[in-house]
């Protein structure tokens, strides 16, 4: 098993395992949601949301410190660095939605770990050049992109649209990533998924 495949997975496995975990109470949810009933969600379903939520919290701490490492690593040049420190910004942006989500649902938003833990947990140490960076950019905001796809079932009414508004993100940073490491385009249709 490579490096690469260890660093994608737990990205999924993380969101993966609150998506089963919560699946039924999540769908139970959007359903009740589309039938226009203005009941309130049971603590178990907010509960849930606020789990799941997290586990995206978490997604985004790392992805925020991932554009960090690239950024302070010196390999990156200046355009390539001024497109991670936007995506980064993006990331940020996304992290402080999910905690105000989480908050509004009365939970106390995960903590972001300190920067070495994620260093160690992406491989920093073999990142050599800016193509390096620039590949594992692109597995981790594909697999964003995917995790936040997996996601949306699973929250309830008011949350799945940030979820979907999310992995469009990613996967608009996903194609930036591609094209600039010359991928050729996809020819499947259903990239993400």
């Amino acid at each position: 098993m490579s490096d690469q495949d260890l660093i994608m997975p737990s990205r999924r496995a993380m969101l993966g395992t609150a998506g089963r975990t919560l699946s039924v109470a999540g769908i139970a949810m959007v359903i009740g949601g589309c039938t226009g009933t203005s009941s309130k969600a049971s603590a178990e379903d907010v509960s849930s949301d606020v789990q799941i939520l997290n586990a995206a919290i978490a997604l985004e701490h790392e992805g925020i410190a991932a554009y960090q490492i690239a950024a302070t690593s010196g390999l990156l040049q200046p355009a390539v660095l001024d497109i991670g420190i936007t995506f980064q910004g993006h990331h940020k942006g996304h992290r402080d939605e999910l905690v105000k989500a989480v908050e509004a649902l009365g939970g106390s938003a995960i903590e972001e770990q300190a920067l070495d833990h994620y260093a160690e947990a992406l491989d920093a140490a073999s990142l050599a050049n800016q193509t390096d960076i620039l590949r594992l950019a692109l597995r981790l905001e594909t697999g964003a992109a995917n995790a936040y796809l997996g996601l949306i079932p699973s929250l309830s009414n008011d949350y799945h649209q940030i979820a979907a508004r999310m992995a469009g993100d990613e996967a608009f940073h996903a194609a930036i990533l591609a094209n600039a490491l010359g991928d050729p385009i996809p020819v499947a249709p259903l990239m993400f998924g």
